[in-house]
């Protein structure tokens, strides 16, 4: 599938407002890798504390949302009939490294490293303009919800 809009996304994710951090897919190799975007507004509700007068995406949301490219990325892999959905097993080697704010688009690449005993491991990176704002290790396991 090359592109998934927000009705498919939702279709696979069972996130919803204010927790659905992945507005459209752009590519998607199954087994592979996944680019998505994310459009950050101010009207995202962790801006109103995170920080007030100097809004700041959180790192945790961050990874949240690279955590829900590489769902996608798993579910595109190996599609199912079934209530599956990918929950997060872990994250190693989380990094930051610039400031997400209002009005910045981040790219989600996620990337296949390996699967072993259903446990999915994958490359994730968030970027703006090009340059890494996060990236991360995630692993993840299908469950039926």
């Amino acid at each position: 599938m090359e592109n998934m809009d927000i009705g498919q996304i939702m279709q696979r994710l069972p996130h919803r407002y204010p927790f659905l951090l992945v507005d459209r897919v752009l590519e998607c190799t199954p087994g592979e890798h996944l680019l998505a975007i994310k459009n950050v507004s101010m009207n995202e509700p962790f801006f109103q504390g995170h920080f007030p007068g100097k809004p700041v995406m959180p790192g945790v949301l961050l990874v949240e949302a690279m955590a829900q490219a590489t769902c996608l990325l798993a579910m595109e892999t190996e599609p199912s009939d079934q209530d599956i959905t990918y929950l997060l097993a872990g994250v190693d080697k989380a990094r930051f490294k610039r400031q997400v704010t209002p009005g910045d688009q981040l790219a989600l690449e996620a990337t296949l490293e390996k699967r072993k005993r259903g446990v999915w491991v994958f490359s994730a990176r968030a970027l703006v303009e090009g340059k890494v704002a996060a990236s991360a290790e995630i692993m993840c396991t299908a469950r039926e919800i």
